[in-house]
């Protein structure tokens, strides 16, 4: 007797939800967007225990008559896609046809359905139905999924905690919101509200009940076009910057995708805009042909293949890189609170949703539905750790920040300004004509003009100054500006290094390293650029070699930027270095001439505006 069997359906749908129902919010985003395949308009979700008590999701979508409500429970049932030719040409969020089969495997689950014909509910237990009956209700459909993983214990072993795992599902739902503004979205955990939007099509109103009003207010539009995918979205100004990449939301057709070399391409857009190890907020919506797009190679669609990637990946840094250099980003020192002024039926959309009262409720709660010991109070930690969930973000998942706290008793609601870019033709004037005033510490400018006056740090001004003037020497190395050494520079290296930097010997002369074999781990340099920075040389070229061998391709083009922000960082001026008011001004001159003057190489800011209004509010002749 053979050893192979066919597995019964009960098994084999258990095995496919330990693909597809990773934890609740796995189960959130395939009830969700079903929701928005069936056309809602509206749709609330409603978790308990952060989705392991229940997870509801209502819906007034076109819903389902009782035949396609019994088969939807059924494995590769799926209205989507009937022969294979549907699977290029995929424009739903669903199409798999196993997501409701494997949650209900590991789940209890009540339906109700109505299709504005006739209603129907249905009440399965571990995918086997207990119960069946006619249900007249609104159009669209109520499914309440419960006891996640009651029958297979050991996958609630992985669970993380409550304020995890809601943290998950607050994310999830961010970016279905995000990516569909003419929704209205409700999130609810037991009696909190955690994120609601009005559905009238405005992304910037979404992007402030996420992120807050000021920080939508500070945000870019752009668009752009190839012959394949537009795109359009919206980025922060470098200013506004977070300490991680999960800020950046990619929706490719209408699906929220994770792709690493699209965040790349945004990152870089930001290059020599942005701290090191800072990120952007934005959110980017790629359409193209959906020929164009592979969304069948992950159980849980979070990954898709896209057609024509590199040209893609151009366009989207090109894109947001221009918008950002085409406004202002001058950061201002202070910044006034003015209020916010919603409308009455709007109040419990922005209010803040708890005060150090219903903060205590809320962790005791939390504190008793924890895995751990129910305790009376929690520790300053613990409270940390709840506030998190209300008001920042966890480690790995941006949760939905407090809205902004002040509000005035008004009908009016004030707008969420777009930023208009600066045309090119006013660039001079984007750059703030001042009078220099003199220098603190050796180390910041003080100048002033009519609206107030700036602090300029001197040595990011030369490093922006230098960076520009060797960015353009790099990208055109000139052998009649070459210098030769009466005593040539010596470099050695083991065997592999050496065979690498020979392979790589093209892409180094384009920088200005011009390498000679001298033995076999041993190369000798007799020239280099006359403008190579003095005295720093020998440094500059092994930190290039270095650069070069510690990755497996070279990419001329970040080779050049290494390299002139390398060359900038040698000998600018340093802090608590004093300098005359001709070299002062010699300074702000040669700063107004950089094609960006506002950011160092390593994007620090260069200047800071302190106006005039917040400095007589400070000394309270302004109230």
């Amino acid at each position: 007797m053979g050893n192979i069997h066919i597995m019964d359906e009960w098994l084999s749908n258990k095995i496919a939800a330990g693909e597809v129902v990773e934890r609740p919010a796995s189960v959130v985003k395939e009830l969700v967007e079903n929701a928005i395949d069936a056309g809602s308009t509206q749709i609330e979700v409603f978790l308990h225990d952060a989705g392991l008590g229940s997870i509801q999701v209502t819906d007034n979508g076109s819903g389902m008559d009782e035949e396609d409500a019994f088969k939807c429970f059924m494995r590769h049932a799926t209205s989507k896609i009937s022969n294979e030719h549907d699977l290029f040409r995929i424009r739903t969020l669903g199409f798999r046809g196993e997501a409701l089969a494997s949650i209900a495997s590991v789940s209890k689950i009540h339906l109700k359905t109505y299709d504005g014909k006739s209603g129907i509910e249905l009440v399965l237990e571990g995918g086997i139905e207990r119960a069946r009956h006619a249900a007249p209700s609104r159009r669209g459909t109520d499914i309440t999924v419960s006891q996640l993983f009651f029958n297979t214990p050991a996958r609630l072993k992985y669970m993380k905690t409550i304020q995890t795992e809601l943290g998950h599902s607050i994310d999830l739902m961010n970016r279905l919101a995000l990516c569909n503004p003419h929704i209205a979205f409700k999130l609810m955990h037991h009696d909190q509200l955690l994120l609601q939007t009005n559905g009238r099509g405005n992304v910037q109103q979404v992007l402030a009940s996420i992120y807050g009003i000021q920080n939508a207010k500070k945000m870019i539009p752009f668009e752009g076009k190839s012959h394949d995918y537009n795109i359009s979205g919206y980025a922060t100004l470098p200013e506004i910057t977070r300490a991680s990449k999960n800020y950046m939301s990619i929706f490719v057709n209408g699906r929220w995708v994770k792709h690493f070399l699209a965040q790349k391409a945004m990152t870089d857009a930001y290059h020599t805009f942005l701290p090191i190890e800072r990120f952007p907020i934005v959110v980017l919506f790629v359409e193209g042909d959906p020929y164009l797009t592979d969304v069948n190679v992950h159980p849980a669609k979070h990954q898709i293949r896209l057609s024509k990637e590199p040209e893609l990946l151009e366009l989207i840094q090109t894109t947001i890189r221009e918008a950002i250099r085409a406004v202002n980003r001058v950061p201002e020192a202070v910044k006034q609170a003015k209020p916010v002024r919603v409308p009455t039926e709007q109040m419990n959309m922005f209010k803040p949703t708890f005060n150090e009262e219903r903060l205590q409720q809320v962790t005791d709660e939390l504190a008793k539905r924890s895995p751990s010991p129910p305790r009376s109070t929690l520790s300053p930690q613990q409270r940390i750790v709840a506030q998190e969930i209300y008001r920042d973000v966890t480690n790995d998942v941006p949760i939905m920040k407090e809205p902004e706290p002040a509000f005035a008793n008004t009908t009016e609601t004030e707008p969420i300004d777009v930023i208009e870019p600066i045309a090119p033709s006013q660039a001079e004037e984007h750059f703030p004509h001042v009078e220099i005033v003199g220098q603190i510490h050796g180390t910041y400018i003080v100048a002033q003009m009519e609206d107030g006056f700036y602090l300029i740090d001197q040595h990011a001004a030369q490093e922006r100054i230098k960076y520009e003037y060797f960015r353009d020497k790099v990208g055109d190395v000139n052998p009649n500006e070459r210098q030769a050494l009466l005593l040539p520079l010596t470099f050695h290296y083991a065997a592999d290094e050496a065979l690498h930097l020979r392979e790589r010997r093209e892409h180094l002369e384009q920088v200005g390293v011009f390498l000679e074999d001298f033995g076999q781990g041993s190369f000798i340099v007799r020239e280099h650029p006359s403008w190579f920075p003095k005295g720093e040389e020998q440094q500059i070229i092994e930190e290039l070699l270095e650069q070069v061998l510690r990755f497996s391709k070279t990419d001329i083009k970040k080779l050049r930027e290494d390299a002139a922000i390398m060359m900038s960082c040698k000998k600018s001026i340093k802090a608590n270095y004093y300098l005359t008011h001709e070299q002062m001004t010699t300074l702000i001159d040669d700063l107004r001439a950089c094609e960006h003057p506002f950011t160092c190489p390593h994007g620090r800011p260069v200047l800071i505006h302190f106006s005039t209004y917040e400095v007589e509010k400070m000394f309270k002749r302004v109230m």
